[in-house]
């Protein structure tokens, strides 16, 4: 069976003749009793009873016309649909994003990607970049944005934001009238740091490992407001991007001696075709972090 002789056979199922369907198909009536025969012939069943002056269905032929509307019916929707995806009228995009990012950075390129496609719907996901990695892997995700320093070989990666980490302490700490800060400054500080797992953490565990010192960990929270206000009332400091702390005058942000930057990329898996609603949010993601 194929989709055409199931058209033709529910069309003079529907109009009770050959003649009536090859009009309404714009087709030969020879090709549509050819195409009724052909099928019989597969099926090895009579479909129509054709010793009437109007044409009519065999008990075989009422079974098939049940499914044959049900198929029909399903083809007529997944082209519809693939019209919609087509024309971006339908779709879905799932990503995930740090929470450092999800909270001051991509607010407002999400909801610019949502005005400018409103159809399609947009799921966010907030963990740490390691976790990110293994919901792409599993497919619970489409994308997600991850450090692009050593990007694993089974991700495809675009660079679309480089950030520097800064060391956050409050404005009256000891520290805060330096241009920059050193490491093994920095390392003889209680620290408020995020829990394994999340790009912010990463960072100073490289950094630590690097300069050869165990970090004093006073607290360990993933929540950022938290994390400043930690620091704020003096308990600690921290690592954080500079927009996080930008409209909080009793934090002061300094970089590093030797500065650290952080390059940050969209990372789906490699080989994997993009659906057009992920292509065109990967897109405009670029298209805002080249505009920015």
């Amino acid at each position: 069976m194929d989709v055409r002789s199931l058209r033709y056979f529910m069309t003079v199922a529907e109009l009770g003749g050959f003649s009536a369907a090859a009009e309404q198909l714009h087709v030969a009536q020879p090709a549509v009793s050819m195409a009724i025969r052909k099928l019989e012939q597969s099926l090895q069943l009579q479909l129509f009873h054709r010793n009437e002056r109007r044409v009519s269905l065999t008990d075989e032929g009422q079974v098939l016309l049940r499914h044959a509307r049900a198929i029909l019916q399903a083809v007529r929707d997944a082209e519809r649909e693939m019209h919609e995806l087509h024309a971006l009228e339908r779709g879905e995009v799932r990503v995930g994003v740090p929470g450092m990012l999800g909270s001051y950075y991509f607010p407002p390129i999400l909801m610019a990607f949502r005005h400018r496609y409103p159809q399609l719907r947009l799921e966010v996901i907030e963990a740490g970049t390691r976790q990110l990695q293994h919901m792409i892997h599993r497919g619970e995700i489409d994308m997600g944005v991850i450090v692009a320093d050593t990007p694993p070989d089974d991700l495809e990666t675009h660079s679309f934001f480089q950030a520097q980490m800064m060391a956050i302490m409050p404005t009256d700490h000891p520290l805060a009238t330096r241009n920059n800060i050193s490491y093994d400054a920095f390392f003889t500080e209680e620290l408020v740091l995020f829990k394994e797992g999340y790009f912010h953490r990463e960072v100073i565990d490289r950094l630590s490992a690097e300069a050869g010192v165990s970090p004093h960990i006073g607290f360990e929270t993933n929540l950022i407001p938290l994390i400043k206000q930690i620091v704020s009332h003096g308990f600690g400091i921290t690592t954080l991007l500079e927009m996080v702390v930008a409209d909080d005058p009793q934090l002061i942000a300094l970089p590093f001696e030797q500065p650290v930057w952080l390059d940050l990329s969209l990372a789906w898996r490699k080989g994997h075709l993009l659906s057009r609603a992920n292509r065109t949010f990967v897109d405009f993601v670029l298209e805002q972090a080249g505009n920015g």
